[in-house]
């Protein structure tokens, strides 16, 4: 490829996923076929499309809509999109917004490559900004603009680099969320067992044994998801029981407290005030006055 063409502005470039069947192969796969920055004029989009190689499409600034295969990617800075050869897809710019992207195009040759197997099915790979894998996408673009075989070289391998990351950052984001799934159904679980077993004398060692977890991530966990801890939530069930009780029913105070786990009234009866600012004696009078 002559340098006029490597140093083209990338206003004027080709746009993203075009690929220039002038470069070489060079020694071995990965080869790219396009590596440049493009910025999208006004009002500029493609439909429909589908290309014969690989093609990974970076959002440095703006956004963009991207469907693919028909799902549909609304891009951000920073995100990652990945896309397969025939895959149908179309980037649709937004009004008023720019859209400024690094876009890479390339393939393995006759060499089977285990594409699948570090992707699967996914197209958005993750965001990256301000992270070292999109500096290493900025510089994989300078390298691949330089005639010497040498960059060229460090060209593809970086492109292997950037792979081999992306695939890893889906593997950690993929077992990160199947770990909160697993904590997230214990949790509910701990919560279901307390709401059924208020009534009895509910300890941290009882949701350890249920749940398979240690009492302070129990702790933790229980209160970035619901608000409270563990201990927080008995207490509320037992008041809104508590309530409840008074309200239909004519046990009385103590018959109450022993209904929601309290052994003794005067200890039922200083928290339930401490934690609702009045005495369940007060709280029935107040039905009692506005039945009335």
């Amino acid at each position: 490829m002559s340098d006029e063409k490597r140093d083209q502005p990338a206003t004027g470039g080709p746009p993203p996923g075009d690929a220039n069947s002038d470069q070489p192969d060079y020694h071995y796969p990965p080869y790219i076929t396009l590596a440049h920055l493009f910025h999208a004029p006004s009002g500029w989009a493609i439909h429909n499309r589908t290309m014969g190689q690989y093609v990974l499409q970076y959002v440095v600034e703006g956004r963009a809509d991207y469907p693919v295969n028909g799902h549909l990617y609304a891009t951000v800075k920073g995100d990652l999109l990945f896309h397969r050869p025939g895959e149908p897809h179309s980037i649709l710019t937004l009004e008023g917004e720019p859209y400024v992207c690094l876009s890479f195009v390339f393939h393995f040759g006759a060499n089977e490559f285990p594409i699948r197997q570090l992707f699967g099915e996914t197209h958005l790979l993750g965001n990256y900004a301000g992270t070292e894998l999109e500096k290493k996408l900025n510089r994989l673009v300078h390298l691949y603009r330089q005639p010497e075989l040498s960059a060229q070289l460090q060209a593809q391998g970086l492109l292997l680099e950037v792979l081999g990351e992306a695939a890893a950052g889906l593997n950690r984001t993929q077992a990160s969320s199947a770990a909160e799934d697993r904590t997230k159904a214990k949790l509910l679980l701990l919560q279901n067992y307390i709401r059924d077993h208020y009534a009895e004398n509910v300890q941290h060692g009882d949701l350890e044994r249920i749940a398979g977890l240690s009492r302070n991530y129990i702790i933790v966990q229980f209160k970035r998801q619901f608000g409270i801890t563990p201990m927080q939530y008995l207490t509320w069930v037992r008041i809104q029981k508590a309530r409840e009780l008074a309200l239909q029913t004519n046990l009385s105070i103590s018959e109450i407290a022993g209904e929601v786990g309290y052994a003794d009234v005067h200890t039922f009866g200083k928290m339930f005030k401490k934690k609702t600012g009045t005495s369940l004696s007060q709280f029935c009078s107040a039905l009692v006055t506005y039945k009335v």
